[in-house]
């Protein structure tokens, strides 16, 4: 199936983006992808809502794989990333659609559904909830300060760090570490490359084919854009008050995701806080499911898109 992926260029916002596509139904689903990720992440999903009778769309966000990249990546932020959204469904005809979105990629997912709710059916995000970007989004100081985010943050530092080793290893060394259920956070003496151990293999879930993949996607791109949206935008406001998210939501949740472990971040979920922001959310555990779960357990995780899609109106 995946040679019935049709790509194409589609120009938004002055920049050119990268668009996958398969399926012909009437109904649109457009996957919103993390770092170290790109369109490819969600190539299980995509074939699997088109099968369900879904028109499934994943593209590149600008900067990232085969998308170009915008003048200024240093000025960019993760509200940048909303009228991107909406603009790819303007220039490809699609009056609503449904959000599917990872990693940071759930949080242009939920701003757009907020800002523009008439062209948002339902939201899915795996593992991150409801997070208005700003300076209290991200707990940096409740956390060492090796903490994957705050060194990322630094200018420079993951320049620095990366360009030790070919963009493969980069990209295995973040899938590897980040599949665990640990977050990531280096000693004072280390990077945070430093805390891959070279002997360890990749993810079963995860082949040496679909690493090159990634890779010769970010040869493309570089990690420039990516270390300033999301890492380094994070703390700026939206300039947005009062935010509510009130289409109707799944979050699904791997609880061997190292996300868990963010501070507040269990109790916000669990105890249905996040539902203050997101009050038609539905919230499903899984069990085993790691912060990669869509590659890790395709099958139960397209299920769980799938009869939740399959409930909406659109």
């Amino acid at each position: 199936m995946m040679e019935k992926i049709q790509h194409s260029e589609v120009e938004v916002k002055g920049l050119k983006l990268h668009v996958a596509e398969i399926g012909s139904g009437s109904k649109a689903v457009v996957f919103l992808h993390g770092f170290p990720e790109i369109w490819y992440t969600w190539r299980h999903q995509m074939i699997s809502v088109a099968n369900a009778g879904y028109r499934a769309i994943a593209f590149d966000f600008r900067g990232y794989g085969l998308s170009e990249q915008p003048v200024e990546p240093e000025k960019e932020t993760m509200f940048d990333l909303v009228p991107e959204v909406v603009g790819l469904l303007d220039a490809i005809n699609i009056s609503k659609a449904f959000l599917v979105g990872k990693d940071f990629g759930a949080i242009p997912g939920y701003l757009t559904a907020a800002v523009h709710p008439e062209r948002v059916a339902a939201v899915i995000t795996l593992g991150i909830p409801f997070i208005l970007p700003g300076p209290s989004a991200v707990q940096n100081h409740h956390l060492p300060k090796g903490f994957y985010i705050t060194r990322w943050q630094e200018p420079g530092r993951a320049e620095a760090d990366f360009g030790r080793f070919p963009v493969k290893s980069v990209i295995r060394n973040i899938y590897t570490l980040f599949s665990k259920s640990e977050i990531p956070i280096a000693a004072d003496d280390q990077e945070i490359m430093d805390l891959f151990d070279p002997s360890t293999p990749l993810p079963p879930w995860f082949s040496e084919e679909d690493l090159s993949t990634y890779a010769s996607l970010y040869e493309k791109s570089g990690f420039r854009y990516a270390l300033q949206v999301p890492y380094r935008s994070a703390k700026v406001e939206t300039g947005l008050s009062d935010v509510k998210v009130t289409v109707p939501a799944l979050l699904i949740v791997g609880e061997q995701d190292y996300f868990l472990k963010f501070p507040g971040m269990e109790n916000y979920i669990r105890k249905g806080v996040v539902k203050n922001f997101v009050p038609n959310l539905e919230t499903v555990y899984i069990p085993e499911g790691s912060h990669f779960m869509h590659e890790q357990i395709p099958e139960k995780v397209n299920q769980l898109i799938i009869e939740f899609l399959d409930k909406q109106s659109i």
